[in-house]
């Protein structure tokens, strides 16, 4: 960018025979394939995007005029940090500054404040150079920033409802204006919110062992941070007929009462639990919890017509996730009425994954429904046979809503983060894994090394050496 050229991609731009144009970002390294063998990820562009002009759309911030000109105004981003994943606020404030060149705010959630001494360690450099400040404190705190004149924009990771307060204000004042678009707070905000995440699972010739892996994969994808995550699978969408669903969704119940339980550490975890439970009295619970804890919960059999339904509608944001069936003469067509199910029913649009055997894709017709599924599923991330949570990891992948929100109906938010290459318009991002993985992967509950893997894993990113390599092929192989 100094230079006055685009970041470098790892492999060459395409254009999609709709028109759309991909950009491949993952893997862009040797570690990227040895840590993630077949693991590809993709950006798609916003329509209008042509292959021709997407590098000079790339670092628009460093390549305008006077960007990085010392006498150019500079911009106070305040970022609002999130309470559940500790590595969230460190990326939206690398985010902000390196990607918009803006002096950060960074205000720790509470639940993250015993972290704060790290992170101000972690970001000495950038704390002594004085584009980073770190503030502690509740909601108060957070309300006298916002309204702040030193503070020009802000971004928060979190909750709908925490933006809506912020922007229009709480009670019955505050929905009064959001009805008339009336927002009392007019600074530019972006936001990266929640999401019921929705898993799609293609109907396919499934081994005992696939279907194995698969619900292990499934309930790795809900239990991951106790639940804590809103990348986390909240519903799973099955082919009615399909002759495997029992056989998977037992599976799925032997997974959940094999793991131990977790502290539901995250403040409103309890009454959202309860609130889903009461709803649905065929909820299953699994795993005796501890006080501060939770159970696991299967919501088995969700009618997919019912609009009404709150786990369709609300983010549970706990150990607790769903199950709903569509009926579907064929692989194909369940891919079509998935597709419509997910964008018509569930509530935001952060991020959505897909579950399809390769042999699956063999037959024409399920490859062109495949291929329509990921053009039409209005989510800002969609996974192919892995967590759309890795999406989320990688960094190089943008992470973020669907474009098109707006104040008023913000769902999972406006804009993205990370997004390492930049790029000016970027629609969705495709990560695509094989349909099993080998070894397995760390974050599956059922990892048995996962705890020494991820200290080995932390000390090569810290220093790479191919000295360290065989402690960490070691361990995940015991995994």
């Amino acid at each position: 960018l100094a230079a006055g050229r685009a970041p470098r991609l790892p492999g060459p731009v395409e254009t999609r025979a709709d028109g759309r144009v991909v950009a491949p970002v993952f893997p862009a390294s040797l570690w990227d394939r040895m840590f993630f063998p077949g693991v590809h990820a993709e950006v798609w562009m916003q329509p209008g995007v042509a292959a021709e002009t997407l590098a000079e759309n790339q670092g628009l911030a460093h390549r305008s005029q006077g960007a990085c000109d010392d006498a150019a105004p500079g911009r106070v981003a305040l970022v609002l940090g999130a309470g559940n994943v500790s590595s969230i606020g460190p990326m939206d404030v690398l985010y902000k500054l390196f990607a918009e060149l803006q002096v950060v705010l960074y205000k720790s959630h509470p639940v993250q404040d015993p972290l704060g001494p790290l992170f101000e360690e972690a970001f000495s450099p950038l704390i002594d150079a004085g584009s980073v400040r770190v503030v502690y404190g509740g909601a108060e705190v957070g309300e006298y920033l916002v309204d702040h004149e030193g503070v020009d924009e802000i971004h928060i990771t979190g909750s709908d409802k925490t933006y809506e307060a912020i922007v229009f204000g709480a009670g019955e004042e505050g929905e009064r204006r959001k009805r008339e678009d009336r927002p009392r707070l007019t600074k530019r905000f972006t936001a990266e919110l929640g999401n019921v995440s929705p898993v799609l699972v293609v109907p396919g010739p499934w081994s005992p062992s696939d279907v194995a892996y698969q619900a292990e994969n499934l309930v790795s994808m809900m239990a991951n941070n106790a639940g804590f995550n809103c990348n986390a699978v909240r519903v799973v969408v099955l082919q009615e007929e399909w002759p495997q669903r029992a056989q998977l969704l037992a599976e799925v119940r032997r997974v959940l009462a094999a793991t131990p339980t977790r502290p539901a550490y995250y403040p409103g975890a309890a009454d959202r639990f309860e609130t889903l439970v009461a709803a649905h009295p065929n909820a299953e619970l699994f795993g005796e919890a501890a006080p501060g804890e939770l159970p696991w919960a299967l919501l088995p059999d969700l009618d997919p017509t019912d609009e009404d339904d709150p786990a369709f509608r609300m983010e549970a944001f706990c150990g607790l996730f769903g199950e709903t069936a569509l009926p579907a003469p064929s692989a194909a067509t369940f891919l079509d009425r998935a597709v419509e199910f997910c964008n018509e029913r569930l509530w935001g649009t952060l991020n959505a994954t897909i579950l399809i055997h390769p042999d699956s894709l063999a037959d024409p017709a399920t490859a062109a429904a495949y291929d329509r599924a990921l053009a039409s599923l209005r989510y800002g991330t969609i996974a192919v046979n892995i967590w759309a949570g890795v999406g989320y990891g990688m960094v190089t992948t943008p992470w973020g809503a669907f474009p098109g929100h707006s104040a008023q109906d913000i769902q999972s938010g406006l804009e993205v983060v990370h997004n390492t290459f930049l790029f000016d318009r970027p629609e969705k991002s495709i990560v695509r894994a094989p349909f099993r993985s080998w070894p397995k992967p760390p974050w599956f509950v059922t990892h048995k090394t996962a705890a020494p893997l991820g200290r080995d894993l932390t000390r090569f990113e810290a220093q790479p050496s191919p000295f360290k390599l065989p402690a960490i092929f070691l361990a995940a192989l015991r995994g």
